[in-house]
């Protein structure tokens, strides 16, 4: 039912505790460094023995809280509080400028001001305590606001100085209306970013999610997050209404009532399999309340896939067959098409390759639908890689043969590394991965940003199949942006760090 996994399918979700464990503890291990074959990566990752390996340099990087307040800005009838210096939060204005240009006609919901406030904490604060203006500020949040939930995301800062959070929620929460949430998501606390979308999950399991107070077995839970568009979520309820199934979108901009009745549902699935795991394990776990991790509805094998998983677990396969059926007649001319001038774009009858920048649950999905749509890869960028995906990088290798892994959190001077030695006829990569590459082949996107609102930014399903194939079409026949960009710009990187292996280590040693 689950999907795979290399640590115990028996997990215990303990919500007596404050956070969850960190992600590469609950998940046997995790890392950001690695270079080398998936099926090496493999070996080691089924015999115990990965090991997360310190650079000598490091360019950039993300942290705990950075990736968890993403998804907690965009909750609708909330406030966040950041807890910490003002600087934690100067992310907020951005984002919420960003979701902004989301437009009504798109059913973007009516309710649409989305509030953060933070604790500001000084240096006084630091010797003394920040307690005292959390407190304030949750005073000020329900006052201000009148919110369903006022969701608290720690910091370093007030993790290192030890603010007793859950003390504080205590004694505050008889005084406001709303929901206290604490998220432990200080910066620090992890390696591993994904260790924050644990801790989010897990303040919803403990705080927010109510008791069941009925099933409804129309509903899914779909686990999103801000890497796909507007209209990939919209595509999601399209497909399950024509199973007749509700789909109940969380977290990425949903209201604190869809979070709340989760445990309602009649199931849960997912865009990616590790970002939502910790919360449908609590959520079957404590609610009952079934659940798949894979495939990701990415390309046309995978979204039959998924879709199959539901009706099976929903009591409607008659249903989804029928949608299946319905959506190939109208979608599958369109991407043989593309398929063949994909594969027939080399001159010399050679498959074109590709190299993906991903995160470990677009790995497993999009080097999948790479195959699907007739390119060879040649290698894949991942955020992290941890022992939730254990099998299924077993099975990816099974069906797509071996290829090249590097793992590195936003190492832009790895990739382009990588990119000069392997030398792909395209090179996707996406927001946030940073890199320049001075390159005469093609060069794409291999994910967008929930604002993204044109159809060509669409990703899912297989409607996001087909906007993905011709990207990758219009980047095969127009280089002439990569042609001005080779021509007229300085590579940014000397030959001396091209000629270095990748990844760059302090022991000065190759990771084979």
């Amino acid at each position: 039912m689950h999907g795979g996994g290399h640590f115990t399918t028996n997990e215990v979700i303990n919500l007596k505790g404050n956070t969850c464990p960190n992600r590469e503890v609950r998940a046997d291990f995790g890392i950001k460094t690695y270079s080398g074959k998936a099926s090496k990566l493999l070996e080691e990752a089924k015999t115990g023995h990965v090991e997360d390996v310190e650079r000598a340099f490091e360019q950039t990087g993300g942290c705990v809280q950075l990736f968890t307040t993403l998804r907690l800005y965009s909750i609708r009838n909330a406030v966040l509080i950041m807890h910490g210096p003002v600087g934690c939060s100067i992310l907020g204005s951005g984002y919420r400028e960003n979701i902004q240009h989301l437009p009504p006609f798109l059913d973007r919901p009516p309710q649409w001001d989305l509030h953060w406030m933070t604790t500001n904490l000084s240096d006084k604060d630091i010797i003394f305590g920040g307690t005292e203006k959390l407190i304030s500020a949750i005073k000020e949040a329900d006052k201000r606001y009148n919110p369903g939930a006022i969701i608290i995301a720690t910091s370093c800062a007030s993790g290192i100085i030890g603010d007793d959070i859950e003390g504080a929620v205590s004694s505050i929460q008889p005084e406001v209306r709303a929901k206290i949430v604490p998220i432990h998501c200080e910066g620090h606390r992890s390696r591993i970013i994904q260790t924050g979308y644990d801790a989010m999950w897990h303040g919803f399991l403990k705080y927010l999610i109510k008791k069941p107070e009925k099933k409804q077995e129309d509903l899914v839970n779909v686990i999103n997050m801000f890497s796909y568009t507007w209209l990939d979520c919209l595509e999601a309820k399209r497909l399950l209404g024509k199973m007749g199934l509700r789909t109940n979108l969380v977290p990425d901009f949903a209201a604190v009532e869809d979070i709340e009745v989760m445990s309602e549902a009649a199931l849960t699935a997912s865009f990616c399999p590790t970002f939502g795991d910790y919360v449908m394990k609590g959520l079957e776990q404590e609610y009952g309340v079934p659940y798949f991790r894979t495939p990701s509805p990415l390309g046309f094998k995978n979204t039959d896939g998924w879709l199959r998983k539901i009706g099976e677990l929903t009591g409607k396969r008659e249903e989804a067959e029928k949608v299946i059926k319905e959506e190939q007649a109208g979608w599958a001319p369109k991407i043989k098409v593309l398929i063949k001038e994909i594969k027939g774009f080399k001159n010399d009858g050679t498959i074109p390759s590709v190299i993906g920048a991903l995160g470990q649950g677009r790995m497993i999905s999009h080097t999948s639908f790479f195959k699907e749509l007739g390119l060879d890869i040649a290698a894949s960028l991942t955020l992290d890689y941890d022992g939730l995906l254990v099998e299924e990088l077993e099975e990816l290798i099974e069906e797509v043969g071996d290829f090249e892994v590097c793992v590195n959190t936003f190492q832009g001077a790895d990739q382009a590394n990588l990119v000069r030695r392997k030398d792909p006829d395209v090179y996707l990569t996406c927001p946030f991965k940073g890199g320049a590459y001075k390159r005469g082949k093609g060069l794409g996107w291999i994910h967008t940003l929930r604002p993204m609102i044109h159809p060509i930014f669409s990703q899912l399903f297989y409607s996001g199949a087909i906007s993905f194939a011709e990207m990758a079409v219009r980047t095969f026949k127009n280089r002439s942006f990569q042609k001005t960009l080779f021509d007229k710009t300085e590579d940014v990187y000397s030959e001396w760090w091209y000629s270095r292996p990748l990844p760059y280590l302090a022991s000065g040693e190759v990771i084979d």
